[in-house]
């Protein structure tokens, strides 16, 4: 799947929660430190994340590719 920006930049919380992969901020803090989101192959923690054109986001199973 693709996500194309609108802006620089989308943080990871909030695609998670555009793409309803999540229903709220606090259930994607937790699937993010509960180290279940892979960026670019590595497990990623950081809530606020700055994900940019070319990342790669691996999270319950979709990938999806930021364009």
């Amino acid at each position: 799947m693709e996500f194309k920006l609108t802006s620089e930049y989308i943080e990871l919380d909030n695609l998670l929660k555009v793409l309803d992969l999540v229903a709220s901020g606090p259930e994607a803090k937790a699937m993010i430190k509960g180290r279940n989101v892979e960026v670019n192959g590595q497990i990623e923690e950081r809530v606020r994340r700055k994900l940019k054109a070319g990342d790669r986001v691996v999270v319950a199973g979709k990938e999806v590719d930021i364009v």
